[in-house]
């Protein structure tokens, strides 16, 4: 458990590393408001603000994704690409998110744009990160086929609505949370917060209905050990 973390001291941080390693941990695990983070550390008989909770969540969220991008093994080769919309302060803005044939999210990008330039940007941030995969698969807007002719030269390009539901389903996280705080309050946000999320998902839904009782009880144990080693790692 991240609450069982040596309790070494942050500089400048009243809580130690534990407790903030929880609160991080708590508020992008489940659909947990900061307010109900905020509770659930007082239950446990620790007094913190949820003002106190935004601010760790924002510095040491993004560590701890920094952390498990850079022990992943490779993606699968076979990569599926597809956006949603999401309305930000009555403006439509667009979520790119790119996962594996495993279901596990490799990149997202918040964009105001949902064209050729758009995807390019989307695809040259993937690319830049995990290499060229071998397929990639696409519904069917024109803005991917023509930023995988400049970009993509070899790779086969597969563009199906009916092919790419793992990505469209990767969708569903989002749209929890969009709810949980009232839409997006910027793109700035959205961003920050997603890359941090879609990290943490990767190690804590192992996909339950591919694996045996006695696998995925491994894999959770291997992820909460992973986090608390990663909580361990964090600097102030």
């Amino acid at each position: 458990m991240i609450l069982s973390v040596p309790s070494s001291a942050l500089k400048g941080y009243r809580f130690p590393r534990s407790v903030i390693g929880y609160a991080v941990w708590a508020y992008h695990r489940f659909a947990l408001s900061l307010r109900d983070v905020e509770d659930l550390l007082a239950e446990r008989g620790i007094t913190v603000s949820h003002e106190t909770i935004r601010d760790w969540v924002a510095k040491f969220g993004a560590q701890i994704a920094a952390k498990i991008r850079r022990d992943r093994p490779q993606p699968a080769d076979k990569w599926h690409l597809d956006d949603v919309v999401i309305p930000i302060r009555g403006q439509k803005h667009w979520l790119w998110r790119a996962v594996d044939g495993n279901g596990d999210t490799l990149e997202i990008l918040v964009q105001s744009r949902r064209n050729a330039k758009a995807a390019k940007r989307f695809l040259r941030k993937l690319l830049k990160r995990w290499g060229m995969p071998r397929v990639i698969v696409t519904d069917k807007l024109r803005s991917y086929g023509v930023a995988m002719r400049e970009l993509c030269l070899g790779v086969d390009h597969r563009s199906h609505k009916g092919l790419n539901n793992v990505s469209e389903a990767s969708h569903r996280h989002t749209h929890r949370r969009e709810k949980i705080f009232g839409r997006f309050k910027s793109a700035r946000h959205a961003q920050k917060f997603l890359s941090v999320h879609d990290q943490i998902a990767v190690l804590f839904r192992p996909k339950r209905h591919r694996i045996n009782a006695a696998d995925y009880h491994c894999t959770r144990t291997d992820a909460h050990g992973l986090c608390v080693r990663y909580v361990g790692e964090i600097v102030a």
